[in-house]
C-alpha cells in the first residue's frame, strides 16, 4: 500500500449534509488509496455549482460546472504525486440519478477517475481512454462497486 497525505475540505457541506455523510475520511481515503501507484499527497475539496463553475472557466474554458475538475502537479515521472481533486457536489448528485446509480458510487467512482488522472492518465485519445476505464473498472470492482461504464439494467 503507497503512503497518501490526504486533506479534505468540505466548504459545501452546509448545502449538502447527505453528501457528506457518505464521504467520510475512511471511504474517501480508501477510494484514493485502492487508485494509487505511488505514495501520494492529494487534497479533494467538495464544492457548489459556482464555485465549481468558476474553476472550470478558469482553468479549462468552459463556463460550466463539471462532475471532477484533478489539478495534477507532479512536472516529471520522477515528481512525487501531488493534486487537487475538487468534486462539484450537485453535479456529481445529478449525473448519478440521472444515471440510476448510488451516490456514493458515483462518488467513489470520480474520486478513482480524478486520482488516476493525478497520476498521469488520462483519456483524450481512444487507446487511453480504453486503458483508463479498464483500470477504473478493475479498481472498482475491488472495492466492491459495479463496473461504472455499463448501464444499469431493470430486472
Amino acid at each position: 500500500m503507497h503512503r497518501l497525505g490526504l486533506t479534505i475540505q468540505f466548504p459545501a457541506a452546509k448545502a449538502y449534509p447527505s453528501h457528506k455523510a457518505l464521504l467520510s475520511r475512511a471511504a474517501v481515503s480508501r477510494w484514493i488509496k485502492a487508485s494509487l501507484f505511488a505514495d501520494a499527497d492529494l487534497t479533494v475539496r467538495f464544492v457548489d455549482e459556482d464555485e465549481g463553475r468558476v474553476l472550470n472557466r478558469t482553468y479549462r474554458q468552459k463556463d460550466y460546472a463539471t462532475n471532477v475538475l484533478t489539478f495534477a502537479y507532479a512536472e516529471t515521472e520522477e515528481d512525487p504525486v501531488a493534486g487537487d481533486l475538487i468534486l462539484c457536489c450537485p453535479v456529481v448528485e445529478r449525473e448519478a440519478n440521472e444515471q440510476g446509480k448510488p451516490l456514493e458510487a458515483h462518488y467513489a467512482h470520480l474520486i478513482v477517475h480524478g486520482t488516476l488522472h493525478a497520476q498521469g492518465y488520462d483519456h483524450e485519445v481512444e487507446v487511453e481512454a480504453e486503458e483508463m476505464e479498464s483500470i477504473e473498472t478493475d479498481i472498482m470492482k475491488s472495492l466492491g462497486f459495479s463496473d461504472p461504464y455499463l448501464p444499469l439494467t431493470d430486472d
